[in-house]
């Protein structure tokens, strides 16, 4: 049995989470359970689960956007507990990066035997990235959700904070074009490059220390760009 691990249940039914709770607590699970999508987001943060068990339907977003948003920042296993049983249903999930799916109602046996088998996959993957970045002058705190350059905070805008978020954790690898677009405003955004374009140039016009000439976020010409670690002599200002 893999207990003494802290599992996150995401469920909007009270009825649900306590059955979740009785039933993982008694196996030897540590469980904090929350009935909204924006607690299940701060919760990775600040608790760091070892697995989420997700419901898609919440109050305050769909399941499918918590899906995003935890494996913008985390790599824990997340196990979707769901009424809906359609393939479509299931390949949504799969694809925004769900482990694994199981609908209700459901067998507790079963349950837990998927969550040995993703917790034992994911035991050798590091769960949760670092929640602060210091890049040269600028300074990335994710659990505060604010910047600094300098000294100086930046404001950004909920969308810029999530697009120099992701660049961030991925910092020196190519992103692109749609790699972003789909990840921080989701699928169905994803030939959208002027809507990226435009929120880039806002963003390099408060981050960068000369918007002409970044040394942060470059531009990688027909396939993305790059954030860079370590300033560079020379880069292109390209869009």
């Amino acid at each position: 049995m893999l207990g003494g691990k802290n599992v996150l249940v995401v469920d909007d039914e009270l009825e649900i989470r306590r059955v979740l709770e009785m039933g993982l607590q008694s196996r030897g699970y540590e469980v904090h359970s929350v009935a909204s999508g924006g607690e299940a987001c701060d919760a990775v943060l600040m608790d760091r689960p070892d697995l989420i068990i997700l419901d898609l339907a919440l109050p305050d977003m769909p399941g499918l956007e918590v899906c995003r948003r935890v494996r913008q920042v985390s790599q824990v296993p997340i196990l979707v507990l769901s009424v809906r049983a359609t393939e479509r249903d299931k390949i949504a999930a799969l694809d925004m990066g769900a482990d694994d799916y199981v609908t209700k109602p459901f067998a507790m046996g079963e349950l837990l035997a998927r969550m040995r088998a993703s917790l034992r996959r994911a035991q050798s993957v590091p769960t949760l990235v670092q929640t602060r970045y210091e890049i040269r002058e600028l300074v990335v705190d994710l659990e505060q959700r604010r910047v600094t350059r300098s000294g100086e905070e930046i404001r950004l805008t909920p969308k810029e904070f999530e697009l120099l978020q992701y660049m961030v954790i991925h910092a020196d690898r190519i992103l692109t074009h749609r790699q972003l677009l789909n990840t921080v405003w989701g699928p169905d955004f994803a030939e959208e490059k002027p809507l990226l374009r435009v929120h880039l140039a806002n963003l390099r016009q408060k981050i960068e220390p000369v918007p002409a000439r970044p040394t942060y976020i470059i531009n990688e010409p027909g396939v993305g760009y790059r954030f860079c670690s370590a300033e560079r002599s020379e880069d292109s200002a390209g869009s």
